[in-house]
C-alpha cells in the first residue's frame, strides 16, 4: 500500500455514549492510533453526545474506563466525565452547527421532512421534498436536497482520489432531528473542521457516512473537507456475518473485564477473531498486524 504522506496533524476516535465499547470499537481505536502514531499526527478523542435520548453516564464512563484499560491514548479531548460535561460535550458547539443550519436554509438547500419511521421503512424514501412544508414544522426533521448531487471527490489512504455519487442510501438525508437537534452527518463535518482534523479513520460500513458529509461539506464550502484523508478498514463480524452491535453483550469490554479478563487477553480474542496468524497483546501489536494484513 502506498503511503500518502510522511505527515498528519491530527486524526480522532469519535465514541457514542449509547452502548459499551466492544471488539469492534477497538479495533478501529487501535487502528486509528497506530496511523497516528507513524504520521506525527495528534489523536483527539471526540465523543459524539448529542443523540440526548441514548447518552448515558454509565456509557460516557465506559468510555474512559475502556481506553485506559487497554491503554489506548489520546492527545487532545476530555480526560474524564466531568471534564467531557465541562468543556467538551457537542453542546458547547451548538453555535457552530446552528449557524451551518441556517447557512442551508439561506441557500433553499434543506426541506422539512414529516415522515414517519414507519413510512420510511414501507416506502424506502421521503415524499416531502416538493410540499413546501415550513421548517418551524413542529416534529419535523430538515433534510438536504441531494437531487443534483455532484460527482464527490474522496481522498483515499494510499494516495488514490475515488470519484463516485452519493448512495441512494443517502438521498436527501437528515440534517437536523425531529427532536431540534442537529444530525450527526453535519455534526461530524463541524466538528473534524473545527479540531483541524486531516485524517479520519472509520469502519468500511461507514462509506456512505463519508460521501454524505463530503456532501454537506460541498453545500457548505467548506473547501478544506477535501483535504482530509479517509481510511475504511473492514469491520469485525458476528458469527452470523453481521456488524457487532453496541449491545454487543458478551463482545464488549466492559463484559471481558468483568469476567476476570485482561487487557492483553482482548487484544488475543481480537487477533483470532481477525484470523491473525500471530497473538497481539496490545494495541501497537494488534494494528501492525491488522495493516501488515491490509498491505
Amino acid at each position: 500500500m502506498k503511503i500518502p504522506r510522511i505527515h498528519f496533524n491530527k486524526t480522532r476516535i469519535a465514541p457514542t455514549p449509547s452502548g459499551f465499547l466492544h471488539v469492534g470499537n477497538i479495533l478501529s481505536f487501535s487502528i486509528t492510533a497506530a496511523l497516528a502514531r507513524k504520521h506525527g499526527a495528534k489523536i483527539l478523542l471526540r465523543i459524539d453526545d448529542l443523540d440526548r435520548a441514548r447518552v448515558n453516564l454509565e456509557y460516557l464512563t465506559d468510555i474512559f474506563d475502556t481506553l485506559r484499560f487497554l491503554e489506548i491514548p489520546w492527545d487532545e479531548g476530555p480526560q474524564d466525565t466531568d471534564d467531557f460535561e465541562s468543556r467538551f460535550s457537542q453542546i458547547h458547539r451548538m453555535q457552530l452547527y446552528n449557524e451551518a443550519l441556517d447557512q442551508l436554509v439561506a441557500g433553499d438547500f434543506v426541506f422539512a421532512c414529516t415522515c414517519s419511521r414507519k413510512q420510511m421503512s414501507e416506502t424506502g424514501s421521503c415524499t416531502c421534498s416538493d410540499k413546501q412544508i415550513p421548517l418551524n414544522t413542529p416534529e419535523a426533521s430538515w433534510r438536504l436536497r441531494t437531487d443534483n448531487a455532484a460527482t464527490l471527490q474522496v481522498k483515499s489512504y494510499n494516495d488514490k482520489i475515488i470519484l463516485t455519487q452519493l448512495p441512494a442510501e443517502m438521498e436527501n438525508f437528515v440534517v437536523r432531528k425531529k427532536d431540534g437537534f442537529p444530525a450527526y452527518q453535519l455534526t461530524s463535518v463541524i466538528d473534524d473542521l473545527f479540531y483541524g482534523v486531516d485524517l479520519i479513520v472509520r469502519g468500511e460500513d461507514l462509506w456512505a457516512s463519508t460521501l454524505a458529509q463530503i456532501q454537506v461539506a460541498t453545500v457548505l464550502e467548506k473547501q478544506t473537507f477535501n483535504d482530509i484523508v479517509f481510511y475504511h478498514h473492514p469491520l469485525l463480524l458476528e458469527a452470523d456475518g453481521k456488524k457487532l452491535s453496541k449491545s454487543a453483550g458478551s463482545t464488549s469490554i466492559r463484559y471481558l473485564s468483568q469476567e476476570g479478563k485482561s487487557a492483553e487477553d482482548v487484544f488475543m480474542l481480537i487477533s483470532d477473531l481477525c484470523s491473525l496468524p500471530e497473538k497481539a497483546n496490545n494495541w501497537q501489536e494488534l494494528a501492525a498486524s491488522i495493516l501488515r494484513k491490509l498491505s
